[in-house]
């Protein structure tokens, strides 16, 4: 099983939310690689950068150690435009970070972690999973 963070999950890490600090290390323990894609990182260190927040940074920078990275390959890119393009004629709203993150996770056949399920449920074939309930 390979997971993705989604930034809201992340952020709540960040905060010390005690589920998803746990979930995160039963992860590690288990041995598993816990990937974020590229366009979450940068969601991420864009928000605490404006927010001056360095202690945060350092405690990213501690999570990011331990997992990978998930660049956005031209694979991705591709499903990018056809997930949007699914998205549009079904008449869905997703944000284009959100439609990058989904198609990278798709590319890299990985499940979402996030707690925004409402609008990732609308993209065909991509696992998500919750650890906030």
């Amino acid at each position: 099983m390979r997971y993705a963070l989604d930034t809201n999950i992340i952020i709540k890490y960040l905060q010390d939310d005690v589920n998803i600090t746990n979930k995160i290390n039963e992860i590690f323990a288990a041995e598993v690689i816990l990937l974020i894609p590229r366009i979450v990182d940068y969601e991420v260190r864009r928000g605490l950068r404006i927010k001056f927040a360095p202690a945060k940074e350092r405690k990213y920078s501690g999570l990011l150690e331990r997992c990978e990275i998930l660049e956005i390959s031209e694979g991705a890119w591709e499903r990018a435009i056809d997930v949007y393009a699914e998205l549009y004629h079904k008449r869905f709203t997703v944000a284009r970070a959100d439609i990058l993150i989904a198609a990278t996770c798709l590319e890299h056949n990985c499940i979402l972690v996030t707690n925004n399920t409402k609008d990732f449920s609308n993209v065909n074939g991509l696992g998500l999973a919750d650890w906030t309930v």
